[in-house]
């Protein structure tokens, strides 16, 4: 009897489904994607009370003026930013670098109006949120710079003290006085901020040093004098980075040499300069926004220390405590609670800090608070100023007080949310009362109709009579406030308005204006 044996391939295994199939990750599971989407959306919906808030101080001609000059010669902007530098330096600053940024800031918004017909008053304020944007993603990534023991900086999901970041910085943007940034040079000084934090962040995770640190080393001596923080707080963030949080030698790795060559860039700029601009205003009578005063400095610096504080800002804004009952607040706070509770939904995924990294970005955020008060608190006219009034420094206090706020909170996170969500709404109605208060009297009024009837020029005999109206108007306004005649100011007025409409229109903005 023969036996045929007959190979039986073994029974298949089931598939695991689970294995078949990739999950597609939800938005909790994307949490650094979520926190950019905070950064975008809580100073839009801080700051979106002031959209209408009409031009002030020099934005009332810059805009017309650079716009409708470097709109049309673009190359201008680079020349004219480095021949004026013994002009400037006359004045007493050396801003080459930043003068082209401040005006291409202002070519953007002139450009917002030439394309698609947006008034200047309105544009102004976009390109601000734009740069409260980038500000507040810079406080985030500087923050997780760093807090950060991996080689890559993203490859881990944020502690939830950093989540929650965009609601700290976004309630600090108080239109807390007209110097503020919120109100004044919002978009040169807060992205001025956000330079400042990006070249620290860089600091701590730079591998490979080289030309471009030297080179970016010179470019911050030669931008603004905000910017030049940017250098002596990387310095800060290595070293405590190092010996805190990493628990190395303060000096050892590629970061040391960064600094190296940071300040081997920033030094042969920055103190030449400093010298001239010393000796040719040492007599005095040069620009006020670049003069130092160091006898006033001790006393002015715990004011500016503090001024970062919503309260006290609140206070500047509204004159009182912020009107909360009201359309525009409620709205805030509906969206600022939808964010909060998409927020509190990954929350508790996220890790929180340990103890080490806690006082290293303490650490670090008391350096940028002493450095951006000191600076604040070494000008003249800043010593006067009251706690809560916003300057220059606004930017890098609100991002050093938002850090400090939130880096040794290890319990109650979703409590602590709740509280920002809230104060930030509260900020948003103090924003929409200093618009309110703005709005009152005939100055505003007469800016905001000049802005519209640029974007809208009427080439008509009507619209030439309405434009010598507000032309006039301007003139008796002028005297007003300067408490007689000022032709210096009606020449600038002219110049700036005609530079604007000859581009757009081809026609000045008042044809029978003497020329």
């Amino acid at each position: 009897m023969t036996a045929e044996i007959v190979n039986v391939p073994p029974p298949r295994a089931e598939a695991d489904p689970s294995a078949l199939s990739t999950p597609v990750p939800r938005p909790v599971d994307r949490p650094w994607r979520a926190v950019l989407l905070r950064c975008v959306l809580v100073p839009l919906i801080v700051l979106a009370p002031l959209l209408t808030l009409t031009p002030s101080a020099d934005h009332r001609f810059n805009v017309y003026a650079n716009g409708g000059l470097y709109g049309a010669k673009p190359w201008l902007l680079v020349q004219n930013a480095f021949t004026t530098v013994p002009m400037f330096l006359d004045l007493g600053n050396f801003r080459p670098l930043g003068r082209i940024v401040e005006w291409s800031l202002d070519v953007a918004v002139f450009a917002l109006t030439a394309l698609v017909g947006l008034p200047v008053n309105i544009g102004l304020r976009l390109v601000s949120s734009v740069s409260a944007i980038l500000l507040t993603i810079a406080v985030v990534v500087f923050a997780a710079a760093v807090v950060s023991r991996r080689e890559r900086l993203f490859a881990a999901p944020p502690p939830a003290q950093l989540a929650l970041l965009p609601f700290a910085v976004g309630a600090g943007l108080v239109a807390a006085g007209w110097a503020s940034t919120t109100v004044l040079f919002g978009a040169l000084y807060l992205a001025t901020s956000a330079l400042v934090l990006a070249v620290a962040a860089w600091a701590c995770r730079s591998r490979r040093p080289g030309m471009l640190v030297l080179l970016a080393g010179a470019g911050i001596a030669a931008f603004n004098e905000l910017a030049v923080l940017a250098v002596p707080l990387a310095t800060a963030a290595v070293l405590i980075r190092n010996r805190v949080v990493l628990g190395r030698p303060p000096l050892g790795g590629p970061s040391a040499k960064f600094l190296v060559l940071l300040w081997a860039g920033f030094l042969p700029v920055f103190v030449p300069v400093r010298v001239i601009v010393y000796l040719r205003c040492a007599g005095g009578g040069c620009y006020a926004g670049s003069d130092l005063a160091l006898a006033g400095a001790p006393a002015g610096l715990p004011g500016r220390m503090v001024s970062w504080l919503p309260p006290l800002m609140w206070e500047q804004a509204a004159h009182g405590f912020p009107r909360v009952a009201a359309a525009i607040p409620l709205l805030a706070l509906v969206a600022l609670g939808v964010l909060g509770w998409r927020t509190v939904r990954g929350l508790r995924r996220l890790p929180v800090l340990d103890v080490r990294q806690a006082y290293g970005i303490g650490a670090v955020a008391v350096v940028l608070l002493i450095l951006g008060s000191s600076i604040a608190a070494l000008n003249t006219n800043v010593q006067r100023f009251e706690p809560g009034l916003g300057w220059r420094d606004s930017g890098l206090t609100t991002a050093a007080g938002s850090i400090l706020l939130l880096a040794f909170w290890r319990r109650y996170l979703v409590v602590v949310l709740a509280g920002l969500v809230l104060v930030a709404t509260v900020s948003a109605a103090a924003n929409k009362d200093f618009r309110d208060r703005a709005a009152r009297g005939p100055w505003p009024y007469l800016h905001d109709r000049i802005a519209q009837e640029v974007a809208d020029f009427d080439p008509t005999p009507a619209g030439n009579v309405r434009r010598c109206v507000l032309r006039d108007t301007f003139v008796q306004t002028s005297a007003h406030n300067n408490q007689g005649a000022s032709p210096r100011e009606v020449r600038r007025f002219d110049v700036s308005l005609n530079r604007a409409t000859v581009l757009l229109a081809g026609r000045p903005f008042c044809a029978t204006a003497p020329r």
